[in-house]
């Protein structure tokens, strides 16, 4: 018989009158008194309307009709359906619910697929969410049903064909053996293992017949073989024994169950599968397989005597033999909690490995164990005390061999045989994993690899415990989440104290233990104070690590000196480094200097020491040891020490960026320096875009919508650099946007600029030459403030050069009034790099006719040539005749332009763009010119 959780009713194979029935025992929690009515009813068969309503309060007995006699059964844990074995086939009842109304529904079965199996006769069979296990006395196949079709069309490994020449070749070698075995031999097939698509290989031909309604939502119509093995036993080894079969398969699901800290509790219904693992049992020896993903042999367990029937859970693996009932760990946790995390085994998390040896936890004693059955925390036994059934002694060994003398000659009973019942609650995790810890404590002195593995056997443990959420009490889980993070903790301490080559793994144990840098080293034993103390990598390797993240910790000075003597004795190169973590915040700066000092003696003297004593000589107010240290090397080798250490300009705190003392101290003094080292830290990828815009912001005490100088310089100088990562339209939008700001509000830098526009120019191509007539355009003002005129000409060569979109420019103009020669010049200079020269040409003569000439020579070329008669030459003559104020700047210009006109129009084009109203005296010059330069022609 089985029971399904999912559904909740009682399967079973009986057997009445030599006839044998299976039969399904649903709402049984709802008979009312012993001599209540129960419905019988067949699978398949609809139930009279006025039956319908009695069936809620009264147990139903559904049979289920097979063509052959059922053999074994099995239910999904996860939705219910039933899977049956025959003789040469599988058949799948898909649980499925009647609705009598909105209030009640009925469970009910559909015989929903046939999986015909040839050359195998199941013995024990195991479901779970498409993964089928059958097993044969020596054989073990697993097979996943798929749902996937091609066209809608079965597809079968192994077609008929093959499947009767696998079925003939089976019968001749039956045939043979059976000739064989007359002369009193047996033979046993050679051992095999397949795994994934070999496992096709094995000779077991799987076809499968869907027998459900059209309109069921999971139609299997692929299978898809995961692994076949075959057993030969050793015969000499159970030289007693006549009983050599498998048992006890069992597929163990794993659902997905988020993060171990999480406070809901879901029920396995919701989840989704993770991991699924295959267990059987020879009688002494266990074979635990992991199936999702990949398809690996994870554990085998070696028993110390026969076993009869084993039982596998998330936590352990229960086995009886004859009168014993022994306990012993499993790693499905493990594999699970990889297949869960992506992080898992990386300097965050970490997980026991798969491939840890297993050890037996307890045995207890039993007389005559029978069969066993496991339910949340109890184990369930059976047991038979009779008295003593000894075989008669065999002739000889040879005789083992033959089947035809198998039976064994027991004597007959002196009395009746006694059943006993036993529920054996298991001990909660919590409390064997308090007594693995206190036991580990004895190998805490020895420094072995054996506190390691228990103190893996615990954390497994917890950790199994935590993933198989249904199965715990409430209040249980804050309880094993407080043991998970204390089993980090002692993990941590071990590899960070002994010297194995996985002694990197106490970075992320002591990350998952939650427990504070200061916390852990208050945990290491500071034997000495002096040099000859020595310090496991494992140790160093964590404090390291953590000393680089951005933690919101600062140790004690006590706990600083400490680690700061540690690191000189273990890792003096890492020293500067060390110094430089925010946790050091505290550390005496003459301890520190002491054993920076010691560095330069033992030949470690750098770029970086250099800069590390001159912060820490700034933090005591020694200005000169200061300038000392920074006058030794160059600025462009102290540029190299910032960027093999940013720590030194700029740390995180809280999620926020804090410039250090002494970035502080390079503004005011060096700001070429400090922003040559940003620029050097973006560089080579060591501060971010938007980091390195909020690191010059709070350093000049900025807010967000104030630009200081200092961070305008630094865009200025990536533009000159020109960095691959930056994106040079943003870039210039930003120096832009900043510039029209400035200039709008009249609004000077708060610092002097490191880089003048003749700099500018001249290092960065981005910045182009400024046209000859905007020179002339502004020298029309002889008002202009001299103050803005550095701004100006850095907006102007940027409009000038030849590298961006002049029209993301646009929005910017709108508060750069036309009114002044400033905001003319830079909307000008827009319009002409967007190709409107008519309208530029229209300003410049209303506004400043002087530089009309010098535009149009450097403008009005190529196909823009003819704006020179078509556009300026009738503008020019338009408003020479209306005179004015600015009539000499207008004939002297309308003169330039009859010359370029005359020099590029033939006489009859000339004649014609001539004005009809003008007088010949005064184009007379330039008629003779043009009718010269066609006689000469």
């Amino acid at each position: 018989m089985a029971y399904s959780e999912a559904g909740d009713y009682l399967v079973a194979i009986e057997e009445k009158n030599k006839a044998t029935f299976l039969r399904a025992y649903v709402n049984w929690r709802s008979k009312r008194a012993e001599n209540s009515r129960v419905c019988i009813r067949m699978v398949g068969h609809n139930v009279e309307a006025p039956l319908r309503e009695s069936f809620r309060d009264q147990m139903s007995i559904v049979e289920m009709p097979l063509s052959e006699a059922p053999l074994c059964i099995s239910c999904c844990p996860v939705k219910g359906d039933l899977l049956v074995g025959c003789t040469n086939k599988l058949v799948l009842f898909s649980l499925t619910y009647r609705v009598i109304n909105e209030e009640f529904s009925i469970l009910d079965f559909e015989r929903s697929l046939i999986i015909h199996l040839d050359n195998i006769t199941p013995v024990e069979i195991s479901f779970c969410v498409g993964y089928v296990a059958v097993m044969s006395d020596l054989e073990i196949l697993i097979l996943k049903l798929e749902s996937d079709s091609k066209n809608g069309q079965r597809v079968n490994h192994h077609p008929r064909e093959a499947s009767n020449t696998v079925k003939q070749t089976n019968t001749d070698f039956s045939n043979e053996t059976s000739q064989i075995e007359s002369d009193d031999f047996v033979i046993c097939q050679k051992p095999m293992e397949l795994l994934g698509e070999n496992s096709e290989q094995s000779g077991i031909s799987v076809t499968l017949e869907p027998t459900g309604l059209a309109d069921e939502k999971i139609k299997y119509f692929h299978v898809q073989h995961l692994l076949y093995r075959r057993f030969t036993p050793d015969i000499s080894f159970y030289a007693l024994s006549d009983d050599i079969r498998l048992h006890s398969l069992q597929l163990l699901p794993i659902y997905q169950t988020g993060s171990l800290t999480s406070d809901e509790k879901t029920l396995s219904h919701g989840k989704e599968l993770l991991s699924l693992f295959c267990f059987f049992s020879l009688p002494h020896a266990g074979y635990l397989y992991m199936v999702v993903k990949s398809v690996e042999l994870m554990s085998v367990y070696q028993y110390p005597e026969k076993s009869q029937q084993a039982v596998l859970t998330p936590q352990f693996l229960h086995v009886i033999t004859r009168n014993n009932l022994q306990c012993f760990t499993v790693r499905c946790s493990a594999a699970a909690a990889r297949e869960e995390d992506p992080y898992m085994d990386t300097t965050l998390k970490a997980c026991p490995p798969v491939s840890m040896d297993v050890c037996a936890l307890r045995i207890q004693l039993f007389i005559g164990l029978k069969a066993m059955c496991h339910f949340r925390n109890h184990v369930v036994l059976l047991t038979k005390a009779e008295p003593e059934a000894f075989p008669e002694r065999r002739e000889s060994p040879r005789k083992l061999l033959s089947r035809k003398d198998t039976s064994v000659k027991i004597k007959p009973p002196v009395a009746e045989a006694g059943w006993s019942l036993y529920i054996v609650n298991t001990t909660s995790p919590v409390q064997l994993y308090k007594e693995m810890v206190d036991y580990s404590n004895t190998y805490k002195t020895v420094k072995t690899q054996s506190c390691i593995h228990l103190l893996s056997e615990a954390h497994l443990l917890v950790r199994a415990a935590l993933m198989d959420a249904s199965q715990l009490e409430p209040g249980e889980k804050a309880e094993l989440l407080e043991a998970f993070k204390e089993s980090c903790g002692h993990l941590g301490d071990c590899y960070s104290r002994l010297d194995t080559q996985n002694s990197h793994l106490a970075l992320p144990y002591y990350k998952m233990s939650g427990l504070s840098l200061a916390e852990v080293l208050n945990r290491v034993d500071w034997a000495t104070e002096d040099e000859s103390q020595k310090y496991e990598r494992g140790l160093i390797f964590y404090i390291n690590h953590s000393l680089y993240e951005n933690l919101d910790e600062e140790l004690s000075e006590e706990l600083a000196a400490k680690v700061v003597q540690m690191f000189h004795v273990a890792e003096p190169k890492q020293l500067p480094h060390v110094l430089c973590s925010p946790c050091m915040k505290n550390v005496n700066p003459l301890t520190a200097l002491r054993y920076l000092r010691k560095l330069d003696t033992c030949g470690f003297s750098s770029i970086l020491v250099t800069l590390v004593k001159a912060a820490l000589a700034l933090r005591m107010g020694e200005l000169d040891m200061y300038r000392n240290e920074m006058k030794s090397h160059s600025e462009m080798k102290l540029v190299c020490g910032f960027i093999l250490e940013p720590r030194l300009l700029v740390q995180q705190r809280k999620g926020q960026v804090v410039p250090t003392d002494l970035a502080v101290h390079l503004k005011e003094t060096q700001p070429r320096l400090l922003v040559g080292a940003v620029l050097g830290l973006q560089k080579n990828n060591k501060i971010g875009i938007e980091e390195a815009d909020s690191f010059f912001k709070v350093l000049c005490g900025k807010d967000e919508d104030t630009i200081p100088q200092l961070l305008v310089d630094f865009w200025e100088a990536q533009l000159v650099a020109c960095l691959p990562d930056v994106v040079l339209q943003e870039l210039y939008c930003k120096l832009v946007s900043q510039y029209i700001w400035r200039l709008s509000k009249r609004q000077l830098p708060d610092t002097i600029p490191l880089r003048t526009s003749e700099d500018l120019i001249n290092a960065c191509s981005h910045y182009g030459l400024i046209y000859p007539w905007v020179h002339v355009l502004m020298s029309s003002d002889s008002l202009a403030d001299k103050n803005y005129t550095d701004d100006l000409s850095k907006l102007q060569s940027l409009i000038c050069g030849p590298s961006f979109d002049i029209a993301s420019v646009v929005p910017f103009l709108e508060p750069l009034s036309e009114d002044t020669v400033a905001g003319l010049s830079v909307h000008v200079l827009c319009r002409t790099r967007l190709k409107e020269y008519e309208q530029c040409i229209d300003t410049l003569l209303e506004r400043c006719p002087e530089a009309v000439i010098p535009y149009a020579n450097h403008e009005l070329k190529e196909e823009n040539r003819t704006l020179w008669w078509k556009k300026l030459l009738p503008e020019l003559c338009q408003r020479v005749k209306c005179g004015g104020e600015k009539y000499q700047l207008y004939l002297s210009s309308l003169k330039e332009t009859l010359s370029v006109v005359a020099v590029d129009l033939e006489l009859r084009d000339f004649l014609n763009v001539l004005p009809e109203d003008g007088t010949a005296a005064f184009f007379l010059p330039y008629l003779l010119y043009c009718s010269r330069k066609k006689s000469l022609a």
